[in-house]
């Protein structure tokens, strides 16, 4: 008879993987003593499943699979007399976050960054990272960040071998489509930031051939970029990817303004992280702060995004843009009428 359609379907290759793995680590940082591989065999179920050269096979894959992951996997021997018997643990003290200290703002940051990756290959690790800080007992600020819910969609086919040699200082070359209808070049490239402004993704980097720092588009590498060697260059100390990529498309950053706001206490933290305090709870628990702006339209965006908890004292212009902005949003929903 053939198998119902609606059988259930054992799990993924990758869900296999993951829980084969788990079942690893949780053998290993539950011993004190170094288990052999024949222990380690018995208590993990998928190493029975083959002979023991597969067995050999995967293991050997698992466990440079956990230390690219960063987990400090220890090889000693079992019998501390003898040393003709290698064994395997994972020491709980170095496994273990250290003693962790942020700011409400900083918290409120990380579990807002943890959200943002819809892409598979980040939101795993990105979940697993919160996952540990909430072991440790640090208690996320969501009011702060509530309404807000970035996705970082990466599309970009370049977009993880990009990644990877940004975070590497891996010398890069791709084939490079420019704007207008221009054709093919090949570029070869120190990659130094990898940044998303106005939706899209930049990378920025020295041009080797050109000498020259250059700003490129993503979407715009075609195929799959080759690389060399890591840590072949070192990124410059002033390197400012958005200042970066504002002079390629012609903006200039324009001329500082100071605004003057007044917020409520212990609110608004992305807003007080760069401000001045000019007067600290001054009036019934508001608290005085002076911004040092060059664009003011990105300003009034958050400024209106801290709602009721900030008031703009000065100049009267960025105070109008703000009410005007606040106005637009309430009538969009219907407030208005």
């Amino acid at each position: 008879m053939a198998p119902s359609a609606s059988a259930p379907k054992g799990p993924t290759p990758a869900a296999a993987k993951t829980e084969r793995l788990l079942n690893l680590v949780i053998a290993l940082l539950s011993t004190r003593q170094p288990l052999s591989k024949a222990r380690i065999r018995a208590v993990v179920p998928d190493y029975l499943a083959g002979n023991d050269e597969a067995f050999e096979r995967m293991f050997e894959r698992d466990k440079d699979e956990l230390r690219g992951l960063g987990i400090p996997l220890r090889t000693e021997p079992i019998d501390p007399f003898f040393d003709d018997e290698q064994g395997y643990r994972i020491d709980q003290r170095e496994y273990a976050l250290p003693q962790l200290d942020f700011e409400p703002d900083e918290i409120a940051v990380l579990g807002l960054a943890s959200r943002a990756w819809s892409q598979a290959s980040l939101a795993g690790p990105a979940a697993q990272a919160l996952r540990k800080l909430d072991a440790a007992g640090l208690v996320r600020d969501e009011a702060s960040v509530s309404g807000i819910e970035p996705l970082l969609h990466t599309t970009e086919p370049a977009f993880e071998p990009v990644r990877d040699a940004v975070l590497s200082r891996t010398l890069l070359g791709f084939d490079y489509r420019g704007g207008g209808g221009a054709g093919l070049t090949t570029r070869r490239v120190q990659p130094w930031g990898l940044t998303n402004w106005h939706g899209r993704w930049y990378l920025t980097a020295h041009d080797l051939d050109r000498d020259a720092p250059r700003v490129f588009r993503l979407d715009r590498i075609v195929g799959k970029p080759t690389s060399g060697h890591s840590d072949a260059f070192q990124v410059p100390a002033d390197h400012d990817a958005i200042a970066m990529i504002r002079r390629s498309y012609g903006e200039d950053a324009g001329t500082t303004t100071t605004v003057r706001v007044q917020v409520r206490e212990g609110a608004a933290s992305s807003v007080r992280r760069r401000a001045t305090i000019i007067d600290g709870a001054s009036q019934d628990g508001w608290d005085t702060l002076d911004l040092e702006v060059t664009r003011i339209r990105s300003t009034v965006q958050e400024l209106c995004a801290a709602g009721p908890d900030v008031r703009v004292v000065d100049p009267p212009e960025v105070r109008d843009a703000v009410v005007a902005a606040l106005r637009s949003v309430v009538e969009a929903h219907g407030g208005g009428r």
